[in-house]
């Protein structure tokens, strides 16, 4: 698990934009809320493969318990995956450009869906009822109409809890995007993973100031479960 260790500025400046306090939605309704699960493939994840996170393998736990939170709440989990779309040879040429012929050819077969790299890694703990949605880029809002997009609105959500890996890459891109989208978005500290303890802090501390927030498992579990007890005694 990443040593979480934002850098004191960020959290500073973000107090006082909020009058005091940390964070931006301390409130959640969980039936409007989702839980998007970013890139957790064997791809990313599984030890050996090219674009392993080794710290991907320690957040499982953690993004299973929410999960399971969010599903008992009535919320949705829905889980992203990142395909190589082999039978479009200029798709994404640009980056295709930006890196050598042999990384690219490994990259598409193994992303491709019937890939070693493209299933979710074993541990993550995917039910009938989850929502799965395809990205082609590193935000999954792209290109627009996404899958993801078209989902988060046919379950009228409007509150986004991203976890997966890379932080600072495919799940920072994913949340700015959700967040210039006009979502409540929050990167759940301990959800993520990335190469280094300096890249994920700092993108979870320039997150937290201009995009949205960031909040651990733990709290978010805590404030989904207030959340139901209140709509539970409200409906008394």
């Amino acid at each position: 698990m990443h040593n979480l260790n934002i850098d004191p500025w960020f959290l500073d400046r973000a107090k006082k934009s909020r009058d005091g306090r940390l964070n931006a939605h301390e409130l959640l309704e969980p039936r409007k809320t989702a839980l998007a699960v970013v890139d957790m493939q064997n791809y990313f994840v599984a030890e050996g493969m090219p674009a392993c996170i080794p710290e991907a393998r320690t957040t499982v736990p953690n993004i299973n318990r929410l999960a399971r939170a969010v599903r008992a709440s009535g919320g949705t989990v829905i889980w992203i995956q990142t395909e190589a779309r082999i039978a479009l040879p200029r798709d994404w040429a640009n980056r295709k450009e930006a890196v050598s012929a042999a990384g690219w050819a490994k990259r598409q077969k193994l992303l491709s869906p019937s890939g070693e790299g493209f299933p979710l890694y074993p541990t993550c703990e995917r039910l009938p009822g989850d929502e799965t949605a395809i990205k082609y880029r590193y935000s999954a809002f792209i290109p627009h109409p996404s899958e993801l997009h078209e989902l988060l609105r046919a379950h009228g959500i409007d509150t986004l809890l991203i976890t997966g890996t890379t932080t600072s890459t495919c799940c920072e891109s994913t949340a700015r995007d959700a967040a210039n989208g006009d979502y409540r978005t929050i990167m759940v500290s301990d959800g993520l993973s990335d190469h280094t303890d300096a890249l994920h802090n700092h993108t979870l501390g320039k997150f937290l100031l201009t995009f949205g927030d960031v909040q651990s498992s733990d709290e978010l579990i805590t404030r989904i479960e207030a959340a139901d007890r209140q709509s539970v005694r409200a409906s008394a």
